[in-house]
Parts: C-alpha cells; sequence; structure tokens
C-alpha cells in the first residue's frame, strides 16, 4: 500500500522552499530523478547535507523516494507543488478582488466618511 500522502501545509511547504539549496534541488528533480550522491556531486554541499534536505522535502511531500538495485532515486511530486500553486493563487484572486473594491470604491468617493476635526 502506497504511504499517505501528507496534509496539505502551505507555511510548511513554503519554509522548506525558503532555503536556497532545497529550492535548487526541487528544480534539479523537477528535470530527472536522481541519487543524493548525485545531487551532492552537481551541488556545492556534502552527501550528507544533500539527504538531510532530502528528508525535509520528503516530509514535505514535495519529493518522493524510489529504490532502484542499491540506490535510492528521488524525484519532484508535480501533484503536490500543483496544490501549493492552486492554494497560493486563491489567496492572490482573495488580494486582487479585495484591491478592485477598494479601488471602485475610490473612484466612485464611498471611501469611508472623513473625520471631523473640532
Amino acid at each position: 500500500m502506497p504511504p499517505a500522502e501528507p496534509a496539505l501545509q502551505v507555511p510548511t511547504v513554503c519554509a522548506a522552499l525558503a532555503d536556497e539549496t532545497r529550492w535548487e534541488i526541487l528544480v534539479r528533480l523537477g528535470s530527472a530523478p536522481a541519487s543524493a550522491s548525485t545531487l551532492a556531486s552537481e551541488l556545492p554541499v556534502s552527501r550528507q547535507a544533500v539527504a538531510k534536505h532530502l528528508v525535509l522535502l520528503r516530509e514535505t511531500g514535495l519529493v518522493s523516494a524510489e529504490r532502484v538495485g542499491r540506490e535510492v532515486r528521488y524525484a519532484a511530486v508535480g501533484a503536490r507543488l500543483n496544490a501549493v500553486a492552486r492554494t497560493l493563487e486563491g489567496v492572490a484572486a482573495g488580494w486582487d478582488r479585495r484591491l478592485e473594491d477598494i479601488k471602485v470604491r475610490a473612484e466612485a468617493g464611498d471611501g469611508p466618511p472623513a473625520k471631523s476635526v473640532s
């Protein structure tokens, strides 16, 4: 049975992606699966550091792992990234609606009443 997908927690995912090395790993894995050793040879960090970053990316559901012979190959999880993108798009749409409402009110002169000065 496949492991359950981690709950979508955008702040946790964003925190994972805030680290430059993890971001580079994820971008690299978006091109093709790779082992921790391969990733370490392409990045200016040790294999141990890459392995720690991969653990966190797996915990957030952004990366999957598959054993191929003696090697573990990691790949980006597109569905997880799409779910995060949809959530962020919803937040952006809410802000766009609020800004449009402010613009309409400002142009119509329906802003808040002016405070009187005594």
